[in-house]
């Protein structure tokens, strides 16, 4: 049968049907969670990413998109909530910069990894032999979207455990790698409080052939130059100079 009422069949027999997870994996996910969903059906959805639902004709509201929209919304109100009662005398702008640090994809990604996320997250063939699997995009978008289906099936109780036995779990081994610190927000932030202005980068020089160029970027602040750095893109320089200039004044 084709045409719209085919479309409209097919999508009633995958939602009314046999599950896509096989009970086993889907028993083995939520191991992993720490949670048991009543409506297993939401986990389903959760892992489902568009090119698994389009490559099986489905339609895009299928996948995990919209599970994505609220889980997201979801991290933020916890994270924020958990930064609040954690820092009483931080003012906003640095509430925000660790809200930011703790939601971004490269924190998110290892964690749905560390999750097992990787392990589950349903793919077309063609976009986990691409790598989807392992792409950060993807699993921090699952992650977001198992939060939000968490919190329709248990609710924000049960939403905000999830987050922070799986998120905010090493939170103080977070804030302390250097890897993952926005050294250039920071800066920004010390000059606006100091009354400072914004700073400014400015590149001195750039070494090597074009396919692996070093850059040596200056940061100034009110004219007065507070650090140098070094790297292998403006920004990875920037983020180096940044990081000299809060040594220099004290910051770090």
């Amino acid at each position: 049968m084709t045409g719209w009422l085919g479309g409209l069949i097919r999508r009633w027999a995958r939602a009314n049907g046999p599950g896509e997870l096989d009970p086993k994996v889907r028993r083995r996910a939520e191991a992993c969670l720490g949670y048991r969903f009543r409506n297993s059906a939401l986990l389903e959805q959760a892992l489902k990413h568009r090119s698994y639902v389009y490559a099986r004709q489905g339609h895009g509201l299928e996948s995990n998109e919209r599970l994505e929209f609220l889980g997201d919304a979801v991290l933020d109100l916890v994270v924020a909530d958990f930064l609040y009662a954690r820092y009483p005398t931080r003012r906003e702008g640095m509430l925000t910069q660790l809200k930011s640090l703790v939601v971004s994809r490269p924190v998110l990604s290892r964690k749905a990894r560390t999750v097992g996320l990787d392990e589950f997250v349903l793919l077309s063939p063609e976009e986990r032999q691409a790598g989807g699997g392992l792409q950060p995009s993807i699993l921090g978008d699952a992650l977001e979207a198992v939060i939000g289906a968490v919190y329709l099936d248990g609710g924000l109780d049960a939403a905000r455990a999830l987050v922070h036995q799986k998120v905010l779990d090493d939170f103080d081994e977070l804030i302390a790698r250097e890897d993952y610190t926005n050294y250039k927000s920071k800066l920004l932030e010390h000059t606006q409080s100091m009354g400072n202005g914004h700073p400014r980068y400015l590149v001195h020089a750039e070494e090597g052939p074009d396919h692996c160029k070093i850059f040596s970027v200056e940061v100034l602040v009110t004219g007065a130059s507070v650090g140098r750095g070094r790297g292998r893109s403006k920004k990875e320089a920037q983020q180096m100079a940044a990081r000299e200039a809060l040594r220099r004044l004290g910051v770090l």
